[in-house]
């Protein structure tokens, strides 16, 4: 545990973190290493690795952040006093939207990254999506009372999973297009938020 106090070390893994984001707009995961990290904050690379143990744990810091920032969305539309279907479809799609870097890391790196982290680090960060997840149960009580217990949980076990896929069916690089178009495969791909839109609504019938 690095020495300091308690707001001292916060402060340290923020800054760990939004070097890592920012470096993570022009970057891929892959690409991204813990040096490059520590050369964007006011410390060493050394001293990085006072508060985590690796590439790994830094973006799980940084995913729970985007979690947190995914929350705070998510309770705005809890605030509202009431939302039909076509409301609350919309209001979740456009928290997802707005949050492609979040999508982007549970599609493509969550599995790496959770494999190569502390059960502790894991642990606080599953707390954070188990926020998010009663936060969605709660719209779903509020706005849908008349939804069985079995329906709720089948939206919950549908809506989850499809959140870890989206990314790759709404962004596509020009070589992915080009292979698409030489096999032969009519695929047309929809923005963040149509996708989320058009199969929310459907979960929700």
């Amino acid at each position: 545990m690095p020495k300091g106090s308690e707001e001292h070390v916060a402060a340290r893994k923020e800054e760990i973190v939004g070097a890592c984001e920012k470096l993570y707009q022009t970057k891929s995961f892959k690409e991204i290493t813990v040096k490059e990290i520590g050369e964007v904050t006011s410390f060493t690379r050394t001293s990085v690795y006072n508060y985590f143990e690796n590439k790994e744990e830094i973006f799980l810091a940084y995913l729970g952040k985007e979690y947190e920032r995914w929350c705070e969305s998510l309770s705005d539309v809890l605030r509202l006093e009431t939302a039909d279907a076509e409301k609350l479809a919309d209001l979740l799609a456009r928290s997802l939207a707005a949050r492609p870097n979040m999508l982007k890391l549970l599609s493509m790196n969550l599995y790496e990254i959770e494999a190569e982290s502390r059960v502790e680090c894991l642990t606080e960060f599953k707390v954070i999506f188990g926020r998010a997840m009663a936060l969605i149960r709660a719209c779903l009580d509020k706005f849908f009372s008349d939804k069985s217990e079995a329906e709720k949980e089948a939206f919950l076990a549908s809506f989850f999973p499809f959140v870890y896929g989206i990314y790759p069916h709404s962004v596509a690089t020009e070589k992915q297009k080009t292979a698409l178009e030489r096999a032969g495969v009519r695929y047309r791909y929809l923005g963040i938020y149509e996708l989320s839109y058009k199969t929310i609504l459907k979960l929700l019938e």
